[in-house]
């Protein structure tokens, strides 16, 4: 695959994840209420982050939201700060990605700046993806602990014959929600971070070229010297012994008396 395909995909895949987030937290499922053993179905309940509803059997709804923020359960305002920081990193992270995909040219700007710009978002995408995960997770163990406690309380005296009327919540649709849409951005951030290294210029090395001046080589005898081209002296690779010129090939084809002394 291209960088191309990597930085769209990943950038689609991001905004659709983005886009789940904030569904996500929006929704008013994020627990429902568990109709198994219920001795009542002519009334449905289910809660929000924000507000909590009640469905009646002929259809009409109610919901009332929360006008207190100290009096709700730390978990639960701990969620808020998670899906509340994974969209706000997500919305940076999605504009930032706009300026850096390559179809998109502004200006002069170069390669290296889309690269870094492709990373960042990337980052931004992923922890947001991250934040988004880890809310919904939450949110869920403690849906798990209280359904437990709430069964553990249902049947008390009598050895548990006595069944207790206790509305037990287990999991809505919010939390699938939130979970593909984290997935989503999670990976559109990791498609973008991969991209980047194919925006990044890579390094160009140079060989050295040395240039020589044009002139003459003079070789050096013990009579005299004898003036030459450079082009001569590499293309005849002659070497100079005393008492005459010979030439490498013949020296070592043809050895003197003097090599056996």
């Amino acid at each position: 695959m291209s960088t191309t395909i990597y930085q769209v995909v990943g950038f689609l895949l991001s905004v659709l994840g983005l886009a789940g987030c904030i569904a996500a937290t929006g929704m008013d499922r994020w627990s429902t209420q568990d109709l198994y053993d219920s001795p009542v179905t002519s009334v449905f309940q289910y809660e929000g982050l924000w507000r909590s509803c009640v469905q009646q059997s002929s259809g009409f709804t109610e919901c009332r939201p929360y006008f207190t923020i100290l009096g709700l359960p730390a978990m639960l305002q701990a969620v808020r700060a998670l899906m509340i920081v994974g969209i706000v990193l997500g919305a940076i992270g999605l504009i930032v990605s706009i300026f850096a995909l390559k179809c998109i040219r502004i200006g002069s700007m170069e390669d290296s700046a889309k690269a870094n710009m492709t990373l960042t978002s990337g980052i931004m995408f992923i922890i947001a993806g991250l934040c988004a995960i880890a809310g919904v997770s939450v949110f869920a163990n403690m849906l798990v602990t209280n359904f437990w406690m709430s069964t553990a309380n249902m049947y008390t005296g009598l050895g548990g014959m006595v069944q207790t009327l206790q509305t037990r919540y287990t999991f809505g649709a919010a939390l699938f929600v939130g979970w593909v849409a984290g997935g989503l951005t999670l990976i559109g951030g990791v498609m973008m971070c991969i991209a980047c290294r194919g925006l990044a210029p890579e390094e160009t090395s140079y060989k050295a070229v040395s240039y020589h001046a044009s002139g003459q080589n003079v070789a050096y005898r013990p009579s005299g010297f004898k003036a030459s081209s450079g082009f001569e002296s590499s293309m005849k690779n002659k070497k100079i012994y005393d008492g005459g010129a010979r030439t490498e090939d013949e020296g070592q084809s043809h050895p003197s008396k003097y090599d056996y002394v």
